[in-house]
């Protein structure tokens, strides 16, 4: 790998890196790959290779079978026995924002509860004072520098939601900075979270705030900003009638929904989400089994968040063998968000699902690739396959458990987004 590694030495500048760097057609040989196809095991490939094609994967198997490639220009990557699985999809991250919230985690470990401190002004009225603070440089800055950790933990793909500015142009700027933080070498899904939490000016008028994000979001939309649309349905939060407004004009526009739902009680949002056909719930530990039974018969992914989870030292375990048994699908992402999840590691979200939620190994890594694409309306990733798009993350592992055994090791050797390498280590 040496000329690829003289183009991708860690600690070089940051480059976007796109399909258009790549050379036409590679063959990555030498590699334990596990394809996480088909519906259950890992797919591990023992001596196993990939070939691409521009930004997609054009064969993947034993290096054995592997085809000829006739007269074409092919560069070839030895990768000297690392483990390549899918890039990771951390879907669900609250990436951009101001300031932080240490001293709410003080508070917390005094004994004040999430609720009491977001009554008093603290939580996210405190990120959004932040936020809105910050010029769109400096929201970058810090956003980037955090996407970059998560792309050195093995992400290529990340869900990035507004929800700090709570204005119509605070909100879009984050937008803004959402959309730019694609051009960094990661894929970035970007949603609308306006219906985050009610904001000072609207103090007091919440159905007045509803009706201005229903009409912001159009104009969003139309500047190419928004690919989804999120709410917070919980009772320091919006309501179900509150949502379902919001919903509808996601529905108008043709874009997908989901929902931070059940996650400190039962508010029936997760019914209301599967109507419209969200693609994910997220939360959910006061998950009901109508809620369960909603998810199933539309098809929506259970979001499980347990750094949140670990974060607020909650003791109400979201329902895992009963979203397993109905047969829903669980996606595990990392929240991260200053104020319940400040974690930029989703190789430990994967640990904590194994130890706190009682997923297994496997369903905690598939969670954090293949039901994570799917929570985000993906179907070219998630999986190793001929077709789907060439992103994946090389581990100086022997195993694919092992992303759930280690906890607080680096093992990530690099990462390709479309065929494009990078920061790959030797």
């Amino acid at each position: 790998m040496t000329a690829l590694l003289e183009s991708f030495t860690p600690g070089l500048p940051e480059k976007a890196l796109t399909a258009a760097d790549a050379p036409a057609r590679r063959v990555w040989r030498h590699a334990r790959v596990a394809t996480l196809a088909g519906a259950s095991g890992w797919g591990l490939i023992e001596r196993g290779a990939i070939v691409t094609e521009n930004a997609r994967i054009a064969w993947v198997g034993d290096e054995a079978d592997l085809p000829a490639q006739g007269n074409a220009a092919v560069e070839e990557l030895d990768l000297d026995g690392a483990l390549l699985t899918p890039g990771l999809v951390d879907a669900h991250t609250h990436l951009v924002y101001g300031g932080h919230r240490a001293h709410e985690f003080e508070m917390r470990l005094q004994g004040a509860s999430y609720e009491e401190i977001a009554r008093a002004g603290g939580g996210i009225r405190s990120t959004v004072a932040a936020t809105r603070a910050a010029g769109e440089d400096a929201l970058f800055a810090s956003a980037s520098a955090r996407l970059r950790t998560l792309r050195e933990g093995g992400v290529t793909t990340v869900e990035i939601k507004s929800g700090y500015g709570l204005s119509f142009e605070d909100e879009a700027r984050c937008l803004r900075v959402a959309r730019r933080l694609g051009t960094t070498g990661v894929s970035v899904r970007t949603t609308s979270l306006a219906a985050h939490a009610l904001p000072p000016e609207f103090e007091g008028r919440a159905d007045d705030y509803i009706a201005a994000v229903c009409e912001w979001l159009p104009r969003w939309h139309a500047q190419g900003l928004v690919d989804a649309v999120d709410a917070f349905c919980e009772r320091i939060a919006f309501g179900t009638a509150q949502v379902e407004r919001v919903f509808a004009v996601a529905k108008s526009l043709g874009l997908p929904v989901k929902l931070h739902a059940e996650q400190l009680s039962d508010s029936g949002g997760t019914e209301l989400a599967a109507r419209f056909d969200a693609l994910s719930c997220d939360h959910l530990e006061y998950l009901s089994d109508a809620g369960i039974a909603a998810m199933r018969a539309a098809g929506t992914v259970a979001m499980l968040l347990p750094g949140a989870f670990h974060f607020l030292r909650e003791t109400k375990l979201p329902p895992v063998a009963a979203l397993r048994e109905a047969g829903v699908p669980m996606a595990v992402s990392t929240d991260h968000n200053p104020g319940t999840s400040p974690t930029l590691s989703l190789p430990l979200m994967i640990h904590l699902a194994c130890v706190d939620f009682r997923l297994t190994p496997e369903e905690a890594v598939r969670g954090a690739t293949v039901h994570a694409a799917r929570a985000l309306g993906l179907a070219d990733r998630g999986t190793l396959a001929a077709g789907r798009r060439a992103d994946f993350a090389l581990w100086s592992l022997e195993h694919p458990r092992e992303l759930a055994y280690w906890f607080g090791h680096p093992a990530c050797r690099g990462t390709v987004v479309g065929a494009a390498p990078k920061d790959l280590a030797p």
